[in-house]
């Protein structure tokens, strides 16, 4: 080799050295920059505490707030509203036929049908029994009643007029 190829390799490895020592600066640097940084919220973390720090209720003013506020108040009635079960029916008949008729028709889970000879026992410990029953849900010998037929958005004057059809309706 000839002493020119050799100074080039001294300094052309003085270079990748060099480069190398860049390298591992810019690579610790960026440890510990990334560590400085605040970490990312979940955001179903941040939802919540702004759902526990956020206002409690408005104000409104003048005849544009009293607008606002109508508007309000129609949008969470109507929401409340979507909410209930079957509208928020109180016919007992149509929560039964879409709800209830699964077990009460077929005796599924023990569930007694709709004829006086499994009725007579549970008529005789009242309406507000079967109504607390039907609303809490009960377990018993016979079987399951679970609360409010399985469905929770249904209402307590819901489930009590359907309880109320039903012994009406008891053959």
């Amino acid at each position: 080799m000839r002493n020119y190829d050799l100074e080039f390799l001294k300094k052309f490895s003085m270079v990748i050295g060099f480069l190398m020592l860049v390298t591992l600066g810019l690579m610790i640097a960026a440890y510990f920059v990334h560590h400085q940084l605040p970490q990312e919220v979940d955001p179903s973390a941040a939802k919540r505490t702004e759902h526990r720090i956020g206002p409690v209720g408005a104000v409104y003013a003048g005849a544009t707030g009293a607008a606002s506020q109508q508007a309000a108040v129609a949008a969470a009635a109507a929401k409340a509203a979507s909410q209930v079960a079957y509208g928020g029916t109180l016919d007992g008949k149509v929560i039964f036929d879409s709800l209830c008729a699964g077990c009460h028709k077929s005796g599924a889970g023990g569930a007694p049908t709709m004829d006086a000879a499994h009725w007579s026992a549970r008529i005789a410990q009242g309406k507000d029994t079967l109504h607390k029953h039907a609303i809490e849900g009960f377990t018993g010998s016979a079987g399951i009643m679970p609360p409010k037929g399985g469905n929770p958005a249904l209402t307590n004057e819901q489930v009590a007029s359907t309880v109320d059809w039903m012994l009406e309706n008891v053959k």
